[in-house]
């Protein structure tokens, strides 16, 4: 019974604030003063984008704000870390912002959401390909490595309900709900207001009125004409030269004409000009490169006559020098022998 007690008392505590039924102006307050100065971050929750801020960081900049500073005397809206608390429990309560849990998502799941995501690619034959891919250099091997390592370093994370809706002063997360419409929206919707109900009271417009607007919307009528025109004219003008130049010349009047680019880039520059046949360049080069090769063949051949015509030249030398000093051997053994000869007559 005791338990039963303790447990319908904490419920009263926390039912307690949902009694307050609309928020004050003090609560819109420090809803947009935590809307710009309280860094937020984006994340998917339940399948949809949201902001959402740590409760900590929301209660430090707010003890660190006029909120927490007196003012002509009277005391501050922050005394303490406890007060902050309490009012940011209320403005939960009233669905400024709701308690989630952050999980850290594992890298399976990462894997199966791409596998989803990315369509079934077909696998290519290339061996170009795989030579390619395996012939990457260690540069990229390292940076590689550094950005896997930034990667685990930044872990994804997912937001889920909190079971306990409670504002504590933690490093939990607080999904916003209030989104203040800006002053501009306001700005522009009224004007849309008011020139609907314009349009329809076209009736009652002056004359004068009637006809310039008249003469505004055949202008523009009359401008739509001339664009839609002119992209035809391209067209034709860029079929016919293709189609008689057999697809060598590419000729595109107002090439921006048609780009998602602003007003006046899409009428510059006036044209676009290619030629996608061969080129008389590359045919002089070609040429060139033939002849110097013959150059090089017609130098290497002579090269290599001149060569033997210098080994049959060394060796008719050789033959001769070995016949002179054969015979220069003969006539000295004559000499020799017809002196012996004398001695011995004598």
């Amino acid at each position: 019974m005791a338990e039963k007690r303790k447990t319908k008392k904490k419920r009263e505590e926390l039912d307690a604030p949902s009694k307050i039924d609309k928020p004050s102006k003090t609560c819109y307050t420090v809803a947009k003063w935590l809307r710009k100065n309280v860094p937020s971050k984006k994340t998917k929750f339940l399948s949809h984008n949201v902001e959402y801020f740590t409760g900590s960081k929301a209660i430090d900049a707010l003890m660190e704000s006029h909120f927490a500073a007196e003012k002509d005397g009277k005391e501050p809206l922050f005394a303490t870390r406890s007060d902050a608390v309490q009012f940011l429990n209320e403005m939960l309560v009233l669905k400024f912002f709701h308690r989630a849990r952050k999980v850290p998502v594992s890298e399976q799941e990462l894997k199966a959401k791409l596998k989803k995501k990315e369509p079934a690619k077909k696998k290519e034959d290339d061996e170009s390909s795989h030579t390619e891919c395996e012939r990457k250099d260690e540069t990229t091997a390292t940076l590689e490595g550094k950005d896997k390592e930034k990667d685990k370093k930044k872990r994804k994370i997912r937001l889920e309900m909190h079971m306990e809706q409670v504002f504590a002063d933690c490093l939990d997360a607080y999904v916003w709900i209030y989104d203040p419409i800006p002053v501009y929206y306001w700005f522009f919707g009224s004007l849309l207001v008011v020139g609907a109900i314009a349009i329809c009271l076209f009736p009652l417009w002056p004359p004068v009125v009637r006809k310039g607007v008249y003469y505004l919307s055949v202008a523009a009528a009359g401008f739509l004409i001339f664009i839609i025109a002119l992209a035809i004219l391209r067209v034709l003008v860029f079929c016919l030269l293709w189609a008689l130049t057999l697809g060598k010349h590419h000729l595109w009047l107002l090439p921006n004409l048609t780009e998602d680019v602003g007003f006046l880039p899409s009428f510059w520059p006036l044209y676009q000009y290619e030629y996608k046949g061969k080129k008389s360049g590359d045919k002089s080069k070609k040429k060139k490169k033939a002849k110097d090769s013959d150059a090089e063949e017609e130098e290497e051949t002579t090269k290599l006559v001149e060569e033997e015509n210098t080994g049959a030249n060394e060796g008719e030398i050789d033959n001769s020098a070995s016949e002179s000093e054969s015979s220069q051997k003969s006539q000295t053994g004559k000499d020799f022998e017809m002196v012996e000869h004398e001695e011995v007559t004598s």
